[in-house]
């Protein structure tokens, strides 16, 4: 290792903010497993029987190469079907997917207009691409026109992009679509919804939030299927006619080795767990956030998002790191979440509500937090 990795660890040590992998262990309340899917013997019996009727386990090649595979074409389709799309493409993973999205699509001369909570992934796609950027303040349609307005008033000729999350993933509140749709028709523009977390989860059929605006013209989504569904990989819904732009000038499309048959298989079968969702896991989960988010409240005085992604803001780094410190030294799986995730001064803990813990669970971890909170002054 050179000196300047050691001494850039070193410092992020200092800030306590060195990370380190760690096993899993404790009552899962971090996890994105939010329907229980990814261990359930639903989808586990369903990779069995791919296997058995001989689905590959790899692609061996690129799919402009030998590694398109049935599933990966029957898994767009079926999927295109279900969110109410012209067209879909699989991708390896979210990350991967937003980047090749906004490091494609947007071109010289467009502007992509991104909300200052955005995923990292968007931002280094953007970075990677030929489009001007501008922030937008968070989930503020106003400030996404005035940015738009600003740039056509300095000369910009382009298309304008909106790139928001429908559901965000460190503050587990939800953008307005309706008003950001407004403001992309007013402009002539795109609207792309990373709909990460609400995928299987929020929306009919757990098809997310921005289901009423799937299969329009200047509206595209991205699902991933990592987190709810239980899988991997990622879906882009989008018109044809971008769908086959991004196979021919996305190089993270590509040059990539094509996701595992097996995986688009399981995909497949979980987007039907969903879909007729026969255990009630939506209805469960509900029933779940809405007695977090009381208890929360009652006990800790904290607000509730109403999702199922619940910060607990604490400030420093260090405050932060030993209230989730203390709550792992009672058998709970509650992360941190420090700048640069997050803006300075909002190093948080992250609490996951999935079905992997029930009520009891939830209400034991709260009680823990209530007696920890007191004892770690700001």
């Amino acid at each position: 290792m050179s000196d300047s990795h050691e001494r850039a660890l070193k410092a992020l040590e200092r800030r306590g903010r060195l990370r380190a992998l760690q096993p899993r262990s404790g009552i899962d309340f971090s996890s994105n497993d939010y329907l229980g899917l990814a261990a359930s013997s639903e989808l586990t019996d369903a990779v069995a029987r791919a296997l058995d009727r001989g689905v590959a386990v790899g692609a061996g090649g690129s799919r402009l190469l030998r590694g398109n595979d049935p599933e990966h074409e029957a898994l767009e389709t079926e999927a295109a079907d279900f969110f109410g799309t012209e067209s879909c493409l699989y991708l390896g993973g979210g990350f991967l997917a937003n980047y090749a999205l906004f490091a494609t699509l947007p071109a010289r001369g467009d502007l992509v207009v991104h909300d200052a909570l955005i995923h990292a992934s968007t931002i280094d796609g953007m970075r990677a691409g030929k489009a001007s950027i501008a922030e937008a303040a968070h989930n503020d349609a106003l400030s996404f026109d005035d940015a738009i307005t600003r740039w056509r008033s300095a000369g910009g000729v382009g298309r304008p992009w909106i790139a928001v999350e429908s559901l965000y993933s460190m503050d587990g509140d939800t953008a307005p679509l309706d008003d950001l749709i407004t403001v992309v028709r007013r402009h002539d523009g795109y609207l792309v919804v990373d709909e990460a977390h609400a995928t299987g989860v929020l929306g009919p059929d757990g098809r997310g939030l921005a289901h009423a605006l799937e299969g329009s013209a200047d509206v595209i989504s991205l699902h991933t299927c990592g987190k709810a569904l239980g899988a991997s990989g990622a879906l882009i819904l989008a018109p044809r006619l971008l769908r086959d732009y991004l196979i021919n000038r996305a190089r993270p499309f590509i040059y990539a080795t094509a996701p595992s048959p097996l995986m688009a298989a399981a995909v497949r079968a979980a987007l039907d767990i969903v879909r007729r969702d026969e255990a009630g896991r939506r209805a469960r989960l509900a029933s779940l956030v809405a007695f977090a988010g009381r208890e929360l409240e009652r006990r800790c005085g904290i607000a509730p998002t109403g999702s199922h992604i619940q910060p607990v803001i604490l400030g420093a780094d260090a405050r932060a790191l030993s209230v989730a410190q203390a709550l792992v030294a009672e058998g709970f799986d509650v992360r941190t979440v420090r700048p640069p995730t997050v803006p300075e001064g909002t190093a948080r803990l992250r609490i996951s509500l999935t079905l992997n813990a029930g009520e009891d669970a939830t209400a034991r971890l709260l009680d823990t937090l209530a007696a920890v909170l007191p004892q770690v002054p700001a």
